[in-house]
């Protein structure tokens, strides 16, 4: 119907600034920038995660446990909702690497020793610490 109106007629206008924003919307509902379900917590960057990911899955020894993506061998799953220390919080995460899980305070009876018995330091315990709660926190691919 408003396609034989000229462009300066007030019908035409009206339906260019509705299709405008109609797709404006959908594009930006369709684009959420952020890989995760929550807001990255204080201390933690995307350059954070990605050394930790290489720390995981070298010198921290992480691998060994919970596998090269994180669903668990011998230590839980750390891709779930599921936490058996904790709530995965950032910080609950840097002090659970860093002191460790004694078999008799591990569900599973397995232990995890303090820093995973590699011997990582403080920061690098803090980046492996932002790997991990990654790895709960990504979205799933549709």
């Amino acid at each position: 119907m408003t396609a034989n109106l000229p462009y300066n007629h007030p019908m035409s206008r009206f339906a260019f600034i509705v299709v405008a924003a109609v797709l404006t919307l959908g594009l930006r509902a369709a684009q959420d920038p952020s890989p995760f379900l929550a807001p990255l917590p204080e201390g933690v960057t995307l350059a954070r995660i990605a050394e930790g990911r290489e720390l995981y899955l070298g010198t921290g020894l992480c691998v060994a446990c919970h596998g090269p993506s994180g669903q668990g061998k011998i230590g839980p799953d750390l891709t779930d909702s599921v936490w058996v220390h904790g709530r995965g919080s950032f910080p609950e995460l840097i002090e659970l690497i860093r002191k460790g899980v004694s078999s008799d305070q591990s569900v599973s009876g397995t232990e995890m020793l303090p820093r995973g018995g590699s011997g990582i330091g403080d920061d690098e315990v803090r980046k492996v610490a932002a790997y991990v709660w990654s790895l709960s926190q990504k979205r799933k691919q549709p």
